[in-house]
């Protein structure tokens, strides 16, 4: 149930609370109550960005967030608070990206709604090549110096940009990043070539957004059938399925012949893949969590994983680059 945080000491449990949808999607007193279920069953990292809310506007979720957690004393304690930094904030100049300057403003503004006077886990929403990376450090360091964040992490990196940060993390004697968040499925396996790598080689933990492809992989069709389907029914989830409507009925056969939910089947092979800290859950309701939880205990027989590779198979031979590539 739970792991550490790539190469830090603190442990975090192996599902993450994801809260894209809360405002919006999930109104606000839902929210509180899916949070409130997540903690009761040992979910304590709760993953969140500045511009989440953006149906409201931008910071609604981090407001939501803060709100819940004065809601109890000691709530703080219980819980890992991760969120990000880098997108656009409103129309000002200098109110985005990854200059010192909007780093130390925009972790005092997400503070403040958090609520909170610490940020577990500060990640870089997004890679910004216009700003050095010595400008990146100098800002994250004090930061950490403060006492408002305690560790840094990525988002949405390439590997090349996991190495360079941390060579101008090692120069200045930083501990550098300790996690990326990344999309990783079974129907996206491109970061098996250079992220995962890349990860493993600078200590960092995987935390994976998106290891249902946004519903794809949840029993789709099933769903389709039946008028329950909801973020399956939409967005990067219809546009694949457009394109791979045969592997995924094959992929629900398959589940369906092993007597396993397709949501528990693909959350259970992302989580046992190589380097991964946590899968980003992204609930809606209480059953979404609870199918979420079932994954942790669920093991792939190697049959199964070997049809799973089948249907879904990795990029070239399988493996980092440039070996999958090679004859």
């Amino acid at each position: 149930m739970y792991t550490q945080l790539g190469r830090t000491g603190l442990r975090v449990s192996r599902l993450a609370l994801g809260t894209v949808n809360f405002g919006g999607r999930v109104e606000e007193p839902e929210a509180h109550r899916l949070m409130d279920h997540a903690l009761e069953r040992g979910i304590n990292l709760v993953d969140t960005a500045d511009i989440y809310g953006w149906r409201v506007h931008k910071g609604w979720t981090e407001e939501m967030i803060g709100r819940w957690l004065a809601k109890s004393p000691g709530r703080r304690d219980q819980v890992v608070v991760a969120t990000k930094v880098g997108d656009a904030m409103s129309e000002a100049l200098n109110d985005q990206g990854l200059s010192a300057r909007h780093i130390v403003a925009a972790c005092d503004a997400s503070l403040k709604r958090l609520n909170t006077d610490w940020i577990d886990l500060y990640q870089m929403h997004h890679i910004d090549r216009t700003v050095g990376w010595d400008e990146v450090w100098q800002a994250m360091d004090l930061l950490v110096a403060q006492g408002k964040v305690r560790y840094v992490g990525s988002s949405n990196f390439a590997g090349w940009d996991i190495a360079s940060a941390q060579a101008a993390a090692q120069r200045r004697n930083s501990l550098g990043l300790v996690t990326e968040q990344c999309c990783y499925n079974l129907v996206t396996r491109h970061t098996e070539l250079e992220v995962m790598p890349a990860a493993r080689a600078h200590g960092l933990g995987l935390l994976i957004w998106s290891p249902l492809h946004g519903g794809l992989l949840s029993g789709v069709l099933g769903k389709l059938a039946t008028g329950s389907a909801v973020k399956s029914g939409q967005g990067r989830a219809v546009e694949a399925l457009d394109a791979s409507r045969a592997t995924i009925e094959a992929y629900e056969k398959l589940c369906a012949e092993a007597g396993l939910d397709p949501a528990v089947v693909g959350m259970a092979w992302t989580l046992a893949r190589p380097g991964v800290t946590a899968a980003v859950i992204g609930p809606r309701t209480e059953q979404h969590i609870e199918g979420a939880l079932a994954a942790l205990d669920c093991e792939l027989a190697p049959q199964l994983l070997a049809e799973l590779d089948r249907l879904f198979p990795p990029i070239g031979k399988g493996g980092p680059a440039p070996d999958c590539w090679l004859s």
